[in-house]
């Protein structure tokens, strides 16, 4: 193998087109770009992705990052810190903690227990959802997780 070797396959590589060379050449007077125009002037045209003033598919579609979520899922959140007050073996849900006074709202979706802190007494806890590390945490103490349907 040496360097005059080392050329392109045959038919790969094309002479440019010569445009504007008279009639006889194919490409003569508009060069192939028609009588008028945008597109026959000089200059690059228009710019990629142009739609003629309608508004670009680029523009119209939403951005990769951050979708906004249509329907999100609203919990009412409570920790397990908050829950380490409560006597043993009481069953807890979402009624329950209003009553006792520990969540002040309940018109933000039905509960959830997040793992945020210690707990040291066995509860029965009825809710929604879970974290994972708050179902660890009150599972390790002897305590129980039930998930229930949410109330549409």
């Amino acid at each position: 193998m040496r360097l005059n070797d080392a050329v392109p396959k045959k038919g790969s590589r094309k002479s440019r087109r010569r445009v504007g060379r008279g009639i006889a050449a194919g490409q003569g007077a508009s060069c192939g770009f028609g009588m008028r125009g945008q597109k026959s002037r000089s200059g690059t045209g228009t710019k990629p992705g142009f739609e003629g003033g309608q508004m670009p598919l680029y523009r119209r579609v939403p951005k990769l990052k951050h979708f906004t979520v249509i329907n999100p899922r609203r919990y009412t959140t409570i920790n397990v810190s908050k829950l380490a007050s409560l006597p043993a073996n009481a069953e807890v849900t979402l009624e329950s903690l209003l009553e006792q006074g520990l969540l002040t709202a309940s018109n933000q979706g039905p509960l959830k227990v997040l793992g945020n802190g210690e707990i040291n007494v066995a509860l029965n806890v009825k809710a929604a959802a879970f974290s994972a590390s708050a179902k660890e945490k009150i599972e390790a103490v002897g305590g129980s997780c039930e998930v229930i349907e949410a109330k549409a």
